[in-house]
């Protein structure tokens, strides 16, 4: 079973197009997108094929270092008969970390006909006659995968029906196209973009003459992809196949409307569900960014080799890449990662049709990106300076990050270093792992943030002990701002309640609520769920209310910063909890290290904000208030 814990990256989650993971390790996130995140070790890599069919997706036994462990998609729709569905949204509300409030049935049936349709064909089209049809089965469909009626989910038929005949007709309209091409530029055909949804029957017959004009230039090679592509955009379901894919969309939609931070995934899409890029060890990828075509996917961004920009990949590992979920193509992407054997892809590449090998080349296997140093400026104060750290997320080796670089700019130069400050601002999040490091290098040990489970039982989380080189005991403080969410308002609050270092700027996001990740009962899946609320090392709590700075300071808006949403306005999201004063009753209330008095020497700064933030650090004592 995937075990890690994130607190949601994210200030607005994602619905449509956009966990429950079991406790240790814990991950958190707030104004990014949504999340703690899964497994301290499982989680996104692709398997090469000959492990596929022996690999068990709900089999713990493939966990290993690597930091995600994804499957390659099969590439069909994704379905649930009404027991999985069932089992899952028993799952869902058994598991939240508070009782679920009813589900919105317009929004419900809205998000489900959204997720239904992956290319704009099938519900969202003008002349699709399928959301009609999900929005009157809406209030049944409900009641059928929340287990309130005893009957096998017969709500979902009458949409099985309607997409059942409307695929039928797109088919046609497609074949037609595929069959009278006309002299439709070849190139154009493979390398541009999906039509823009409009008219499902025209977008249909375009895509058909595209794959056509690809088929008549490439013969039978050509018709291969050709009818996977067919098979890929409108499957040949009947009712019953149909209705499965209806339950599957319900329950997308129904996850979110219940936790806004919150989501279910197949495990052919799961890689959409977790906070790959703040993992220590990312996974590779394919491509970085790739457009769906009529025939594939187009890399334009990013190209692992031996893959290179603009080849149009048309299948990975035998999985043809036509018609596939743009969530399934994100999968794809990091199929060679940490692969054991090598895969095959074959490509489009200056016309031709080629097989190429990955997972052999000197690049195979590298990360998507190196981990980048922190950004940072080092920022002259009074007799000393102060080194200022941008983090923009909480990665899961923050603290080896922040470790590293306070102890290069320590040993740095002839002025001493008399002050670190954290910016936070426009921090959405990430790891609590990550938190929990960077914490451990101002508060060694220290009992930091009380877990509450809707069952009433509470985990204590605590700072890791680092090695002594790499405790910072001189002066902190932090920037805040509204974006400032989640695992992030963890670092800044605790140094505020352990008065270790003051915290500048305005309210934060007040996301102090946790995701886990873990498989679904259902074993069909992945889900992200909000399972715990915590509170400050001194019970204050977070949730809903967000962190008020010791001195107000009026930052510029940072990112969507400027922005009203607040964790307190999101739909159905958990309450605030006061928790337990976790701090040492036989200790000091107060680890506070003064800043150094500056005397108005502070600068230059690259950003005179901050430098005038930072001299109300170390500056005589007066209100904490700021005005530009």
């Amino acid at each position: 079973m995937r075990t890690k814990r994130w607190l949601a990256v994210g200030v607005v989650p994602i619905v449509a197009a956009a966990a429950w993971l079991a406790l240790h390790p814990l991950k958190a996130a707030a104004p990014h997108e949504p999340a703690f995140a899964a497994t301290a070790d499982a989680g996104a890599t692709a398997v090469p094929d000959a492990a596929l069919a022996k690999m068990d997706p709900t089999d713990d036994s493939h966990d290993d270092e690597r930091s995600y462990v994804f499957r390659i998609p099969s590439g069909e729709p994704t379905a649930l008969s009404c027991e999985e569905a069932r089992t899952i949204i028993e799952q869902v509300r058994a598991g939240l970390a508070y009782a679920p409030e009813g589900v919105p049935v317009g929004q419900f049936a809205t998000s489900a006909a959204d997720w239904l349709d992956p290319h704009g064909l099938l519900s969202l089209a003008k002349d699709a006659p399928t959301a009609r049809a999900i929005a009157r089965a809406a209030p049944e469909l409900i009641a059928d995968i929340e287990g309130k009626r005893r009957r096998s989910c017969e709500s979902a038929l009458a949409p099985g029906a309607t997409l059942e005949q409307w695929s039928n007709e797109l088919r046609d309209a497609f074949d037609r196209g595929r069959l009278a091409p006309g002299g439709l530029d070849v190139k154009v055909a493979s390398l541009e973009p999906l039509p823009p949804t409009g008219i499902a029957r025209e977008v249909a017959f375009e895509i058909g003459r595209r794959v056509g004009s690809f088929e008549a230039v490439h013969g039978a090679e050509g018709k291969a992809f050709a009818d996977e592509a067919r098979r890929r955009f409108f499957p040949p379901l009947d009712k019953a196949g149909w209705a499965k894919v209806v339950l599957a969309s319900a329950v997308r939609a129904y996850v979110p409307l219940v936790d806004p931070h919150g989501e279910w995934a197949p495990f052919d899409e799961e890689s959409r569900i977790y906070e790959v890029d703040l993992a220590s060890r990312p996974p590779s990828r394919l491509w970085g960014r790739a457009v769906p075509t009529a025939i594939g996917v187009r890399v334009t961004d990013g190209a692992a080799a031996p893959l290179a920009v603009d080849d149009v990949v048309l299948s990975v590992s035998r999985v043809a890449t036509a018609g596939l979920p743009l969530e399934q193509v994100d999968q794809l992407g990091f199929a060679t990662s940490d692969a054991k054997t090598p895969l095959s892809a074959v490509v489009l590449r200056a016309g031709k049709i080629l097989t190429v090998e990955l997972g052999k080349s000197e690049d195979a296997g590298a990360p998507a990106h190196a981990a980048a140093e922190l950004p940072n400026e080092r920022i002259a104060f009074g007799d000393g300076d102060v080194l200022i750290i941008e983090i923009k997320d909480v990665r899961d080796d923050l603290g080896d990050e922040l470790a590293t670089l306070i102890n290069t700019e320590r040993e740095r130069g002839t002025r001493k270093l008399s002050g670190v400050v954290l910016d936070l601002r426009g921090n959405g999040g990430g790891s609590t792992d990550g938190a929990l490091g960077a914490l451990s290098l101002f508060l060694p040990g220290a009992p930091l943030f009380a877990m509450k489970r809707r069952d009433g039982t509470v985990e204590i989380d605590r700072a890791p002990v680092p090695r002594e080189r790499d405790l910072w005991s001189g002066p902190i403080a932090t920037f805040v701002d509204g974006t400032t969410a989640s695992a992030a308002e963890m670092i800044a609050g605790a140094l505020a309640t352990y008065k270790r270092g003051p915290t500048l700027g305005s309210a934060t996001f007040g996301k102090g609520c946790a995701q886990e990740y873990v498989d679904d009962d259902a074993h069909a899946g992945v889900l992200r769920l909000t399972t715990l609320v915590y509170a400050l090392p001194d019970g204050t709590p977070v949730q809903r209310v967000g962190l008020v700075p010791q001195i107000r300071f009026p930052f510029a808006p940072h990112g969507d910063s400027s922005s009203n949403e607040r964790e307190a306005k999101l739909p159905h999201s958990a309450p605030a909890w006061r928790g337990p004063d976790l701090r040492d009753p036989g200790a000091p209330k107060t680890t506070e290290t003064p800043w150094p008095a500056h005397g108005g020497a502070v600068g230059p700064c690259h950003d005179g904000e901050v430098c005038r933030a930072l001299r109300l650090l170390g500056g005589p004592k007066r209100a904490a208030v700021a005005k530009h």
